[in-house]
């Protein structure tokens, strides 16, 4: 994805890449020289960027985004997996500077979750289903953008039923009738398969499908740097890909 970033940048008017930063030693991107990671307070001191765009992991984006704060330098946030502490890490630096934290950049993405709330609040007595398929190197499960949606679908059901949040069930084996309101949620690693969430509903003898599948890391770039031109001059705070849109 850091790859995927720099090279968007370099297609787009009005925006320069300042620096590049990694965990490990790697040749240039597009020309701009890679970094290491290290360096990044020492960089952001120095060439003073407007906002910082982090698709890493946990432990160096929540380092990262502390550094932003100290640097008084906005953060785009494309990291999932967190922990609630971690969380909390990135909340903190929401008070100094603006922070816009999203499981998922692309646009249908987003297309998608305004969708399900609305399928959601039509058919709520319908069993509901998640199944997210992903690389096979990726590291959390479910991915963070099957559980944006499962909040979505709690969401719903909490203000139209007073529901507490449905029981989440991951994955069938044995013997295991389902219970009324759970969700399944199933989640696939498999091949360089860059995405892909579906949302099922099922009852009163019919079937609802929603789904979204990515094709490109390039329309998370693309998100991720409409997120950051969006981000830039805007108060401190936590924000979501939505709020860009």
């Amino acid at each position: 994805m850091g790859r995927e970033v720099i090279e968007a940048a370099a297609d787009r008017d009005g925006v320069d890449v300042a620096l590049a930063v990694n965990r490990t030693s790697v040749g240039p991107v597009a020309g701009v020289p890679v970094e290491d990671e290290a360096d990044l307070p020492a960089l952001l001191a120095e060439r003073d960027p407007d906002v910082l765009v982090d698709f890493t992991l946990p432990d160096p984006s929540t380092r990262y985004v502390e550094a932003c704060a100290d640097a008084g330098v906005a953060a785009v946030v494309g990291t999932t997996g967190f922990s609630e502490s971690q969380l909390a890490v990135l909340a903190d630096a929401a008070e100094s500077v603006p922070v816009l934290r999203a499981a998922n950049f692309a646009r249908g993405v987003a297309a998608l979750r305004r969708a399900v709330r609305e399928a959601v609040a039509a058919v709520p007595s319908y069993d509901v289903e998640l199944t997210e398929t992903h690389h096979n190197r990726k590291r959390d499960a479910p991915s963070g953008t099957a559980l944006t949606l499962l909040d979505d679908v709690d969401e719903v059901r909490e203000e139209r039923d007073s529901s507490p949040d449905a029981d989440r069930v991951h994955g069938r084996e044995g013997e295991q009738p389902r219970e009324d309101g759970e969700i399944g949620v199933h989640a696939r690693r498999a091949g360089d398969v860059t995405g892909e969430h579906e949302l099922l509903l099922a009852g009163n003898h019919e079937v609802l499908t929603l789904t979204h599948r990515a094709e490109s890391r390039g329309v998370f770039a693309a998100g991720a740097l409409d997120a950051a031109e969006w981000l830039v001059g805007r108060q401190a705070g936590e924000y979501d890909f939505e709020d860009a849109l």
